[in-house]
């Protein structure tokens, strides 16, 4: 239990991360500081939600487009964030298409090398923990 609270932690981390890195990076990226927590907890929310839909939808009717399938959830996450008033605001075609890429990559680097450095001790605990039984 608090592996799985620890890596929705991470996640909400990574979410937040790479929404700061979009705005910090792009002139038409907006997070208003009243509406950042609504805004990333609302992005996290749609990430997850929306990740495992458009795998599947991309597995069964693009095959050849399963790779994109990041993008194309966290393009579709941050559109349900700018819905929200008072939070993410994001202006511009290519602005859209660089945050979509930007956020996309900050999240996957983070969801990669977090859970090395917060997990690595208390998954080599548990492992030690049963191996003693």
């Amino acid at each position: 239990m608090i592996i799985f609270l620890i890596r929705a932690a991470i996640y909400v981390a990574t979410s937040a991360l790479g929404l700061l890195v979009g705005m910090w990076l792009l002139d038409d990226f907006h997070l208003a500081p009243q509406g950042f927590l609504v805004a990333v907890l609302v992005f996290a929310f749609a990430q997850s939600l929306l990740g495992p839909f458009i795998f599947r939808m991309t597995n069964r009717y693009v095959p050849a487009a399963i790779g994109g399938f990041g993008l194309i959830s966290t393009l579709a996450a941050l559109f349900v964030a700018s819905l929200f008033p008072d939070g993410l605001t994001i202006n511009g075609f290519t602005t859209w298409i660089l945050a979509a890429l930007i956020v996309w990559a900050t999240t996957t680097l983070g969801s990669w090398l977090l859970p090395l450095i917060f997990l690595k001790k208390r998954i080599a605990q548990r492992d030690a923990a049963r191996g003693q039984k």
